[in-house]
């Protein structure tokens, strides 16, 4: 699947930012791919870059407009369907990560083939994933972990790729999400596959490699989320994580979408360790990501300093403060000082 930037980004009129996640996220690692954005009425999220119409995009030279936002279940919501034939209708290719394929919707199936344009449904592979066998690989993964869902793993794998690229390790961040393949132009949205084949869907997204070749996985859900453990189990078996960082945003109570409290960080990471134990023996928690977007930097940073010392291991916020010292971590406990 090749989908053409540069990129419309549609938010719709979704009621804040975390369901706008996947065009955010786009918009933070692939700024350059970002032309616009096209919003409706009541929408509360916002990209920070220039709204546009779908015939002022096609005139800046746009050639895919990327479905955003996800709601619950991934459906489509049918006000939004007219803007995705608009755009098709001036020759925009259009892609999405929801769970209905695009094509299976009249209007736009139609609208596409008028206007000539490619319709693109990253949840949807034409891989045939194998089961999983849990057979040890060789090379080192890394897999972001959450107290909660949308807490940061993609943006935690993403920063560890970075920094552990700009010291020269050879590594690689593995999508797991329709966002993150936006965001790297591979991997497989792994919630729609079936459940039989999950681990092996992750076996098949960070296969063997060369001995010091590191893939940063990225997460999905939580263990402790009654909607999504079932994922976030799969994954960790296919996985096979070395290591895994916790990811977390403390000023929650509830988690997302459910009346159930938050796990604790010291639950996360026993439960982490005796269910990723079934497929690598030696998996061990290397360090804590913390989502302080909505505390002061002094708030943050005795947050940090707090969790760091309780829990034994680095403590960061990976878009304010780095992950330099969780890499320096994974580092030292894998001995390839």
């Amino acid at each position: 699947m090749v989908i053409e930037p540069p990129y419309l980004i549609f938010l719709g009129d979704v009621p804040d930012a975390l369901a706008a996640k996947t065009g955010l996220g786009i918009v933070d690692w692939r700024p350059e791919w970002c032309i616009g954005q096209l919003r409706l009425e009541g929408c509360k999220a916002d990209a920070g870059i220039p709204d546009l119409s779908v015939e002022e995009a096609k005139a800046k030279g746009v050639q895919t407009m990327v479905v955003g936002s996800v709601n619950a279940g991934g459906v489509l919501p049918e006000h939004w369907i007219a803007s995705i034939v608009s755009a098709l209708e001036a020759g925009l290719n259009v892609a999405t990560g929801l769970h209905v394929r695009l094509a299976s919707i009249p209007e736009i199936a139609e609208a596409a083939a008028r206007g000539g344009a490619g319709l693109h449904d990253v949840r949807f592979s034409d891989v045939k994933f194998a089961t999983g066998k849990g057979t040890k690989r060789s090379g080192r993964r890394v897999l972001t972990v959450g107290t909660d869902c949308s807490v940061g793993k993609k943006y935690t794998a993403l920063a560890l790729e970075k920094e552990m690229r700009a010291r020269g390790m050879d590594a690689d961040f593995r999508a797991t999400g329709q966002t993150g393949v936006f965001i790297s132009g591979r991997g497989a949205a792994i919630d729609a596959v079936a459940a039989d084949f999950i681990s092996g869907a992750v076996e098949w997204i960070s296969p063997e490699a060369d001995p010091d070749h590191w893939d940063l996985i990225e997460g999905q859900g939580s263990l402790f989320h009654p909607s999504f453990a079932g994922v976030s189990l799969g994954l960790l078996h296919g996985a096979q994580a070395d290591f895994f960082v916790v990811c977390h945003e403390p000023t929650r109570t509830t988690m997302r979408g459910v009346s159930h409290a938050l796990p604790t960080i010291q639950q996360v990471i026993d439960q982490t360790i005796t269910c990723g134990q079934l497929t690598n023996p030696a998996i061990a928690c290397a360090g804590i990501a913390v989502n302080t977007q909505k505390l002061n930097e002094g708030e943050a940073k005795t947050l940090l300093e707090a969790l760091a010392r309780d829990y034994g291991v680095p403590a960061s916020d990976p878009i304010r403060f780095g992950v330099s010292p969780i890499v320096d971590r994974i580092v030292a406990m894998a001995g390839t000082e």
